[in-house]
């Protein structure tokens, strides 16, 4: 069995990223353990924090989780045609200290998934997650993509996918992720 965890990107209660999670934890297929996550709590990276109290607590929880995975897929919005700044903040957090980026990243299976309103999905924020992830020394995952655009019409006013044809893309898309994994371990 592999487990599998999902990261939201988004902090919004009804976030199309954090809908697309949720569903993809529904279309795991058998044999895989989807856990989901949220960036919730991780306060903003503050070296001077750090230095005096350590790792914050909520950042602590979510790199167990990471390293308690065989894979990890980072469900991520679209900001200002880059990564959220939130999600980054996590990153960040996560890396520290330094000694942890080996057993959080580096060699573990990550893969890139979104959702935007807009018609070209989440391809630059996607795209700047490789440069982040290759420093990391992540195994980016490069089997498949999912990119869901138009994502206002795709959810409804909870954040439950209600689109069928997305939700057979993201159930392939899963379970090509799941594939690879199982091959890494």
């Amino acid at each position: 069995m592999s487990k599998l965890l999902g990261i939201s990107g988004s902090l919004r209660k009804a976030s199309f990223n954090t809908g697309l999670l949720n569903a993809a934890k529904a279309v795991a297929p058998e044999g895989v353990e989807f856990e989901t996550a949220t960036l919730h709590g991780i306060p903003l990276y503050d070296g001077d924090v750090e230095a005096e109290s350590g790792v914050p607590a909520p950042a602590e929880a979510l790199k167990r989780k990471i390293i308690a995975a065989d894979g990890v897929i980072l469900f991520t919005p679209e900001y200002n045609n880059s990564v959220p700044g939130v999600f980054k903040n996590a990153i960040d957090w996560l890396s520290r200290p330094p000694a942890d980026i080996r057993k959080v990243f580096r060699g573990r299976p990550f893969a890139v998934a979104g959702a935007s309103p807009s018609k070209f999905g989440t391809i630059l924020s996607q795209n700047a997650w490789l440069a982040v992830m290759r420093t990391l020394g992540a195994e980016l995952w490069s089997g498949k993509r999912l990119m869901v655009q138009n994502a206002d019409t795709l959810f409804d006013g909870e954040g439950q996918l209600t689109d069928e044809e997305t939700r057979e893309r993201l159930r392939a898309f899963v379970e090509a992720f799941a594939d690879y994994v199982a091959t890494m371990k």
